[in-house]
């Protein structure tokens, strides 16, 4: 019957008793599946370690541009490492990095969460911030916090000044 509609006799269930068989176009199928998979990999989602590194007397303009990059990663959904660096005598005093890095996720808690709480390790004192945000949503957010503020540019130019 397969043969005389041009089509492949497929056989679906070989375990079943009888065996299930279909008359399909196997070469289609195998591209449905293919584009089917093709979607799925488009859809996921890459979460990203982004990493930022301090030192313990900071001062405090760096440290504002630091968290604000490290917001700025955290909306666009990826997790930042937080790592803070000692020299020196700077190693007798790791209260001072542990609570610059609680102060930090205090700062952020609106669209972050401790993830790996401070960890000393050698030189370096580490912690991990978890984003609120899902990358998906964040990048649609983003998108549409662009296109709302170029509507609002362009409504401002079109106001005459007085």
């Amino acid at each position: 019957m397969a043969d005389e509609v041009g089509l492949d006799l497929v056989e679906i269930a070989p375990e079943a008793q009888p065996p299930v068989c279909k008359v399909m176009d196997f070469g289609k199928y195998k591209y449905e599946i293919a584009q089917k998979a093709r979607e799925a990999r488009q859809n996921q989602t890459h979460i990203v370690v982004k990493e930022m590194r301090l030192r313990p007397k900071i001062e405090p303009h760096d440290y504002e541009t630091k968290r604000t990059h490290i917001e700025r990663f955290l909306k666009g959904g990826d997790k930042v490492k937080v790592t803070i660096q000692f020299r020196g005598r700077e190693q007798a005093r790791p209260e001072i990095g542990y609570r610059l890095l609680m102060k930090l996720a205090e700062e952020l808690s609106e669209v972050a969460f401790v993830e790996f709480a401070p960890k000393q390790e050698g030189r370096n004192m580490t912690m991990v911030l978890g984003t609120n945000v899902k990358k998906g949503q964040s990048v649609s957010q983003q998108k549409a916090a662009k296109v709302a503020s170029r509507k609002k540019e362009a409504n401002v130019e079109e106001v005459p000044e007085a």
